[in-house]
């Protein structure tokens, strides 16, 4: 599912909101989300799961075309744990 198809679908449960509100909601619950991660804060939504940010330490890596070592910096890297819920759901319970 992309995110218009998930605004069309909250729009048709939903009539009585109008479609560019949908729109809003969505990219509001986005953009908070992505704000909280870049802020290194953790975010979790009870039975769907949890996103966090993880720390990548800088390393020596290796180019896969020439075989040389290359610098690889530190990087975060978001990181997702899902819920027992969505997890039950997965796996047919």
């Amino acid at each position: 599912m992309i995110r218009s198809e998930l605004v069309e679908k909250i729009a048709e449960e939903n009539p009585h909101l109008y479609q560019r509100d949908v729109e809003r909601i969505v990219s509001t619950i986005f953009d908070e989300i992505i704000e909280a991660m870049a802020g290194g804060n953790r975010v979790e939504l009870r039975g769907f799961g949890a996103f966090s940010v993880k720390k990548r330490d800088a390393r020596i890596g290796r180019n896969p075309r020439t075989g040389e070592s290359v610098q690889v910096d530190e990087k975060h890297v978001p990181f997702f744990k899902t819920g027992k819920l969505l997890r039950d759901r997965l796996n047919g319970g």
